[in-house]
C-alpha cells in the first residue's frame, strides 16, 4: 500500500519545484482570500503550469459561491477540486470535475455519517475541527476516533515529520495532507521538513 502525498498551500515555483523533487503525488493551491496562503488566479496559473505531468493540481475552495468556482476553474486546470467549507454534496458535484469534502471532526461528530452526505466525492479530508478556521490549525485529530470508512480517506490536521508515521499506523489512509508542518514560514515550505515528511510516510508504508 503507498500512501498518497498532498502538499498543500503552494505559493512559490521554488516550492513547488521542492515538492515535486521530493516525491509529492499532489499539490493544492488555495483560492480562500482570508488564508496566509492565498493565492490569486494569476498566480495559481503560472504555478500550476509548472507542475509536471502525473502530479495532481488540487484547488481548494472555501464557502465561494458556484459563480466564483466556475470562473477559477475556466482558467486554472486544476485536475482535482477540494471543497473545505460548508457546500452540500450537490454543490460540490456541480463543476464536472471530481472533488474531495474537507470534514472538519469535531470530538462529538459520528464521522461515517458525515461523510456519507458526501456520496458523490472522490474522497474525505479529515481536518480537525477549530470553530470559525476552515483549516491550517496545526492541530491533529484523534486518529482512534476515526471509524474505517468505505470511501478513501486523506488525513489532515497537523501532521509533521515527527507525527506522519504513527497516523499512517493508526489510520491506513489512501493519503496524507500536509502545509504547516512543512513550512518554513506561512505559505513558504522548507525542504528539510519536505524531505522529512515524504521520507516519513515512505517507511511507515514499509510497515503496513
Amino acid at each position: 500500500m503507498v500512501t498518497r502525498v498532498k502538499i498543500c498551500g503552494i505559493t512559490h515555483p521554488d516550492d513547488v519545484a521542492m515538492a515535486v523533487e521530493a516525491g509529492a503525488d499532489a499539490l493544492g493551491f488555495n483560492m480562500y482570500g482570508p488564508s496566509p496562503r492565498y493565492v490569486d488566479v494569476t498566480e495559481a496559473q503560472r504555478l500550476c503550469a509548472l507542475v509536471p505531468v502525473f502530479v495532481s493540481r488540487v484547488g481548494l475552495f472555501v464557502n465561494h459561491s458556484r459563480e466564483q468556482v466556475s470562473a477559477i476553474c475556466r482558467q486554472v486546470p486544476f485536475d482535482l477540486l477540494q471543497f473545505h467549507g460548508d457546500e452540500s454534496n450537490e454543490f460540490c458535484a456541480s463543476f464536472d470535475r471530481p472533488f474531495i469534502k474537507a470534514i472538519r471532526v469535531a470530538p462529538e461528530d459520528d464521522v461515517a455519517e458525515r461523510v456519507a452526505e458526501y456520496p458523490d466525492s472522490h474522497g474525505v479530508l479529515l481536518d480537525a475541527y477549530t470553530d470559525g478556521l476552515y483549516g491550517g490549525t496545526g492541530r491533529t485529530i484523534d486518529w482512534q476516533q476515526l471509524p474505517v470508512l468505505q470511501k478513501a480517506v486523506i488525513l489532515a490536521g497537523g501532521l509533521n515529520p515527527d507525527n506522519v508515521a504513527a497516523a499512517i499506523a493508526s489510520v491506513a489512509p489512501h493519503g496524507v495532507d500536509v502545509s504547516g508542518g512543512v513550512e518554513r514560514t506561512k505559505g513558504r515550505k522548507d525542504p528539510g521538513k519536505l524531505l522529512d515528511f515524504i521520507r516519513a510516510v515512505r517507511a511507515a508504508d514499509l510497515n503496513r
